[in-house]
């Protein structure tokens, strides 16, 4: 039982440092709504390293992503949310994987910042070394365009979650009487679905012209917004959302429902 208590306090470590790294995005890209930069997660642990004891928050941000990281894992495999076993499961599981991996990329980046050493975390352009990666292997392009889908298929399910309330369901009863939070979450997670859906885009465009360099980031995403028409707008809503998300990120971590598994689940489970 102590243990679960301890894990239970790592995974919602974890939703916090989410939602600071999410935070910092959203409140750079307002500073940013009328004039240039492109702030993505990278650039965020970077502002965080700049400031006072900036080391020491950065290390912190980085012990709460290898939490999150260690969850994502655990509900993906242990299924701690009780997922349907069919295919809309099945897939639901099999993002948790993708988002385990995603993080566990911008944690090693950040504790690399924090420690000052070289673990191979802080090359710049992941999402174009990724698809370069994807591009040399059999069926390279085919690839990219999957996961340019599934990164589709993410944005348009953050939405879906967003509008129809769905994630109340992971969360405290008594949060239900909460409407105000309960519209940051809404708006949060419509939001970075918006993000993910212009990001998958440019996946599939790199699949299609068989050109790596066109599978930009989310600080591209965001670029491309600023250029629409009242682009300027656009981008300030979007930004708003993404600071939106990182307050649902918080209140993740204080009000979801957490359930680490018990020792017997996690044997049923490995041995399934």
């Amino acid at each position: 039982m102590l243990k679960e208590a301890k894990f239970e306090r790592l995974a919602r470590f974890g939703y916090a440092a989410r939602g600071v790294v999410y935070i910092l995005i959203g409140g750079m890209a307002l500073l940013t709504s009328f004039g240039g930069g492109e702030p993505d997660t990278k650039s965020a642990l970077q502002l965080v390293l700049e400031q006072p004891l900036g080391a020491t928050w950065l290390g912190l941000i980085g012990v709460g992503l290898i939490g999150f990281v260690l969850w994502r894992v655990v509900q993906a495999i242990f299924n701690t949310d009780r997922h349907a076993p069919d295919a809309k499961g099945y897939a639901v599981r099999a993002a948790l994987f993708v988002s385990a991996a995603t993080y566990a990329g911008l944690a090693l980046y950040a504790m690399e910042q924090a420690l000052d050493v070289g673990l191979g975390g802080s090359q710049a352009g992941g999402e174009k070394s990724w698809a370069a990666w994807l591009m040399q292997q059999p069926f390279g392009p085919y690839l990219v365009g999957v996961v340019g889908i599934a990164i589709i298929a993410a944005g348009v399910a953050q939405i879906v979650k967003g509008m129809k309330k769905s994630y109340l369901k992971y969360f405290n009863p008594d949060w239900k009487r909460r409407s105000v939070l309960n519209g940051i979450c809404m708006y949060g997670l419509v939001a970075r679905g918006a993000v993910f859906l212009i990001f998958g885009g440019f996946f599939i465009y790199a699949a299609v012209a068989v050109d790596p360099s066109q599978a930009g980031s989310s600080a591209e995403a965001l670029a491309w917004i600023r250029q629409l028409p009242f682009g300027s707008i656009l981008y300030a809503l979007v930004a708003l959302g993404l600071f939106a998300f990182g307050a649902y990120g918080l209140i993740e971590a204080r009000f979801r429902n957490i359930a680490p598994p018990t020792l017997s689940e996690a044997r049923h489970a490995l041995t399934v």
